[in-house]
C-alpha cells in the first residue's frame, strides 16, 4: 500500500522549523523593521532596519506628553526600552500593538510613589468608534498614555512589526 504525502503532513512537520526563523522581509519584499524608535518631542515612530529608518509617522501621545509614565492614570506615555510583545487585531481603536511597559524599573519606581505603575500600553490606531471625525484626532495629544497613529500608519506598522521587536522611546 503506497501512502500519499498531503499538504497537512508536511504542514505538521514544517510549521514549527518554519516559526523558529524570524521574518525579514514581507512577501512583497518589503523588509520588517528590526526596531521601533518613537521621539516624543518630534511625535514620531521610526521603523528601522539595519540602524536605517525605513519608515516614519506622526503620533498622538498621552495627554500629558512631558516626562516618563510614573503610575497608572497619569496620562503619560513611558521612556525607556520595551518589547512589542503581543499584537491585538480586535482593539478598541483600530488595530493594536503592545508594548511591555511596565518593566521592573517601572514598577519600582511607582512603589517608591504608593502607586500602580498601570499598563496596557499599546501603539493604536483610531477609536473605531469615531467614524468621521477620524481627523479631529490627527496632531492631538488624546491617549492615556499609549503611541497612536492614523488608520493608514497603523496598517503599515501592522505588516512591518512583528511580536519580539524592540521598540525605544525616548523624551
Amino acid at each position: 500500500m503506497r501512502r500519499s504525502i498531503t499538504a497537512a503532513t508536511v504542514l505538521v512537520f514544517l510549521l514549527p522549523l518554519i516559526q523558529s526563523f524570524p521574518a525579514t522581509a514581507i512577501s512583497d519584499g518589503t523588509p520588517h523593521a528590526d526596531r521601533v524608535l518613537v521621539i516624543k518631542s518630534e511625535r514620531r515612530l521610526y521603523l528601522i532596519r539595519d540602524g536605517k529608518r525605513i519608515e516614519s509617522f506622526r503620533v498622538s501621545l498621552g495627554q500629558e506628553p512631558e516626562g516618563h509614565k510614573l503610575f497608572a492614570g497619569d496620562n503619560r506615555t513611558p521612556e525607556g526600552q520595551y518589547t512589542l510583545d503581543w499584537r491585538n487585531p480586535e482593539s478598541d481603536y483600530y488595530r493594536s500593538i503592545h508594548i511591555s511597559y511596565p518593566n521592573s524599573e517601572d514598577r519600582r519606581k511607582a512603589r517608591a510613589w504608593g502607586q500602580d505603575p498601570g499598563g496596557n500600553i499599546m501603539i493604536h490606531g483610531l477609536p473605531n468608534d469615531a467614524d468621521k471625525w477620524n481627523f479631529a484626532f490627527e496632531g492631538l495629544d488624546w491617549t492615556d498614555g499609549c503611541i497612536a497613529v492614523n488608520n493608514r500608519a497603523m496598517d503599515e506598522i501592522w505588516r512591518r512589526v512583528t511580536v519580539g521587536t524592540p521598540i525605544e522611546i525616548r523624551p
